[in-house]
């Protein structure tokens, strides 16, 4: 039975889908309704959209405010009220997720061999260091292949990704084709947990590809933003495997072609709506 909206955010969806966590929803609102334009958004514009969620006002206020103190959103006063804008580190994640989920191919079909690996040694005691650099390389594509070993079957600047986080001198970087006798199918197995990313798109499958999707969803402004959102969390697991070393059936490939054809239902919809519902300012 398909889960409501309140319940995909509230709670873990099964067969390893990622959690809709409400920051999610908001970046992507942020990223399809301010991303590009000087404006800032009334903080009334965000707690009316997120409780279309189920997202209380407290839960937004809190999250706009932990925003803040990570450098995701400025705060502006208009009179007697609040609007927030954002930096220039958000506007780059956001570019970053809008190529990513509507610009790339969710396989790589034109692999040329070429490999990216990455070595990392930290001190026992840097453990935030080390959890940032992981999510870091998960995001860019690369899975584990040993301790402090990580991998990922593309070309990738490790400069944009190890970027601000003062740990060059305990990371190296080689590129280049495998050679003999490497086993590269297994290596991948080894590396990336493809049951699991396959079970991920094959649930968002079941979940959207129906005559009438989140049929709860109370317009399409809230159908637009989860859909989305739970896309976006699908990508951030999966590394792009070359297709060379995909089963067949690889349900990604499908789960694509959905997304463009439920944006194209959704989008126009969702944009007035959000036109409509959002109180703003021009920043100058």
């Amino acid at each position: 039975m398909p889960q409501s909206v309140s319940e995909t955010v509230a709670e873990t969806a099964d067969a390893g889908v990622p959690k809709v966590r409400p920051q999610s929803l908001m970046f992507t609102f942020l990223g399809n309704y301010v991303l590009g334009r000087d404006v800032a958004v009334f903080s009334g514009s965000f707690i009316e959209v997120l409780g279309r969620f189920g997202i209380g006002e407290h839960a937004v206020r809190s999250m706009l405010t932990r925003m803040v103190a990570r450098d995701l959103l400025t705060r502006h006063r208009h009179g007697r009220r609040v609007y927030s804008g954002l930096t220039e580190r958000c506007r780059r994640i956001l570019a970053d997720g809008e190529e990513r989920v509507w610009r790339r191919s969710v396989i790589n079909d034109d692999w040329d061999g070429h490999w990216t690996v990455l070595a990392f040694s930290l001190p026992e005691s840097w453990q935030s260091h080390r959890h940032e650099l992981r999510s870091r390389l998960s995001w860019a594509g690369f899975g584990p292949a040993g301790n402090g070993l990580w991998i990922s079957p593309a070309r990738v600047d490790v400069t944009e990704v190890t970027a601000d986080l003062g740990l060059d001198a305990h990371v190296k970087v080689f590129a280049g084709p495998s050679l003999p006798p490497t086993d590269e199918a297994r290596m991948i197995r080894d590396a990336f947990d493809l049951r699991a990313i396959s079970t991920g798109y094959q649930t968002w499958l079941d979940r959207w590809d129906r005559p009438e999707p989140a049929p709860d969803a109370p317009d399409d402004l809230v159908r637009y933003l989860l859909l989305t959102t739970e896309w976006l969390n699908l990508i951030r697991v999966d590394p792009r495997i070359p297709l060379r070393h995909l089963p067949p059936d690889w349900p990604a490939i499908r789960a694509q072609e959905l997304l463009y054809t439920l944006r194209d239902r959704y989008q126009d919809g969702a944009r007035e709506i959000a036109e409509r519902t959002i109180e703003l300012i021009e920043l100058r």
